[in-house]
């Protein structure tokens, strides 16, 4: 037994404890947090403008604060990355988390303050292991290492002061020195840019390591354990990891993953735990294995709204509370953070399985989306890569829609678009060619994945024949008025059922 279970395990009750108390409290603990964010930002210049100090209660916060997307607090943030402070929060801001970006951004940068990393992110792991302690309280599984897998780690700065990097590479430049004695790989690689080096470096260092739990996005996990496979031969990753026995997973829709996984471990299961962790905070944790559904955390420095998606369209939406809420409705996430994100709309949409405790799932997005390999693929980059690929190949385009192609054993992901557009033969591969190349020109995930085919290879194009999906559309009688082709899918079933009219 390793010699720091005792203090471990010390540490992990006082968590259950407060788990225990923001769980059976959490509209309590939703008032606490509210009010310790209106008070720590009112002499902001954020704060000053929508009159903080005279904001009493929630009904005065949706009164003077309007709803943000990104591109209504960019300006803040272009300000904060410059080097202004005391503009969204009152302590300075030094870091931003990289993500993929909208129509007019190829990348956001999200404000990650001190008291968000603490409060809110390592706040959200701490509970993450409680948690499971819970499920597994004889478990030995924080004995050895967890590895940590992410996809570019890369560390940028942006002037003196100001640093940005994916979320994954943050959390890992402020961890305590303590903690990088417990994961793998070592930093040096973990924080490599070359990330075909870097896999190789992974998988040779981290096979040495008794490895007992993994974290980090379905894509690049599967991408290391093959490669780990493949550079010791075996067939069962338990030869390599005896131990091993939890996998902490997020970011992408882990169902098409699991065949993938469970073939890496083909003689004895592993357990796996869900994980809401957006670049904005952390959201949710599963709570019970096996069961559908993650924990919301209601204390951890993050004031949550939910907008009934009837009210998406709006000018003046409206907003529940945790206490309004119902089971089984979708909603779209409005978030209040203490990295100074008010009233921010995230783009998630989630419903409800259970109240007291809250538990969530995430079910989908507020726009068109691709993102079955963390590349947040949005309707905007589509919309932008299909028109420069028409104007460039001289094509006109009727109609289109794409969904991913899952991982296989043999094969890594891609997309699969069907293109119904007038365009030359000897320009269609040129076609192709051009629209991946803008994809990844203005979407810096997908940019990532795409990187030497690692994670996801060249989209697949179909080019089908005029009529197809005006075909769909009338099995659907959805042909005329409001009616459109959905242009991308997070799953297959559309684009599986339009492909039977390709014929």
């Amino acid at each position: 037994m390793n010699i720091l279970n005792p203090a471990i395990r010390g540490y992990i009750k006082l968590r259950r404890s407060y788990i225990e108390h923001y769980t059976n409290n959490p509209i309590n603990a939703q008032i606490t947090t509210f009010n310790d964010l209106i008070g720590r930002a009112q002499f902001t210049e954020f704060g000053k403008k929508y009159n903080f100090p005279n904001i009493n209660d929630f009904k005065d916060f949706k009164k003077n604060v309007p709803i943000h997307t990104y591109e209504d607090i960019f300006p803040y943030i272009k300000r904060m990355m410059d080097g202004e402070q005391n503009i969204l929060w009152p302590s300075p801001i030094q870091w931003f988390a990289k993500s993929s970006g909208t129509t007019s951004e190829k990348s956001k940068f999200i404000p990650v303050s001190d008291e968000s990393i603490e409060e809110n992110h390592f706040r959200g792991a701490r509970d993450i292991l409680a948690l499971y302690y819970n499920n597994f309280p004889e478990s030995e599984f924080m004995s050895g290492k967890i590895l940590i897998v992410g996809g570019s780690h890369k560390v940028n700065k942006h002037n003196e002061e100001v640093h940005y990097g994916d979320l994954s590479a943050v959390l890992m430049q402020n961890m305590a020195s303590w903690q990088h004695t417990v994961r793998t790989p070592s930093l040096d690689i973990a924080l490599m840019e070359e990330w075909e080096a870097k896999l190789e470096l992974m998988a040779l260092e981290t096979a040495k390591e008794d490895v007992r739990y993994i974290a980090g996005v379905p894509t690049w996990t599967a991408v290391l354990l093959n490669k780990i496979k493949e550079q010791s031969g075996v067939n069962d990753i338990h030869e390599i990891w005896p131990n091993l026995e939890l996998y902490i997973h997020g970011g992408v829709n882990f169902e098409p993953y699991k065949e993938q996984f469970a073939n890496f471990f083909p003689t004895k299961r592993i357990n796996y735990l869900d994980t809401y962790n957006a670049s904005e905070c952390f959201i949710a944790v599963q709570d019970i294995v096996g069961e559908d559904g993650m924990l919301l955390c209601t204390k951890h420095s993050v004031f949550y709204e939910f907008m009934p998606l009837e009210e998406l369209e709006k000018e003046h939406p409206t907003t529940l509370q945790l206490d309004e809420v119902a089971l089984g409705t979708s909603y779209a996430v409005i978030i209040s953070t203490n990295s100074g994100l008010w009233r921010y709309a995230l783009g998630d949409t989630i419903a409800f399985t259970s109240l007291y405790p809250f538990r969530i799932k995430v079910t989908g997005r507020t726009k068109h989306f691709i993102n079955a390999f963390g590349e947040e693929l949005m309707i905007e980059n589509s919309e932008h890569a299909i028109t420069v690929a028409c104007k460039k190949t001289n094509a006109h385009l009727q109609d289109y829609t794409a969904a991913p192609i899952y991982f296989t054993d043999t094969s890594n992901g891609a997309h699969q678009w069907l293109i119904e557009v007038e365009i030359a033969e000897d320009q269609k591969e040129n076609f192709v060619a051009i629209l991946d190349q803008e994809l990844q020109n203005v979407n810096s995930d997908y940019e990532a994945k795409r990187y030497k085919d690692l994670a996801l290879r060249a989209p697949e194009v179909t080019f089908v024949k005029a009529g197809t999906f005006t075909n769909w559309l009338k099995s659907k009688n959805k042909l005329g008025g409001q009616h459109k082709i959905p242009r991308l899918s997070n799953d297959r079933k559309i684009i599986e059922e339009i492909m039977q009219f390709t014929a």
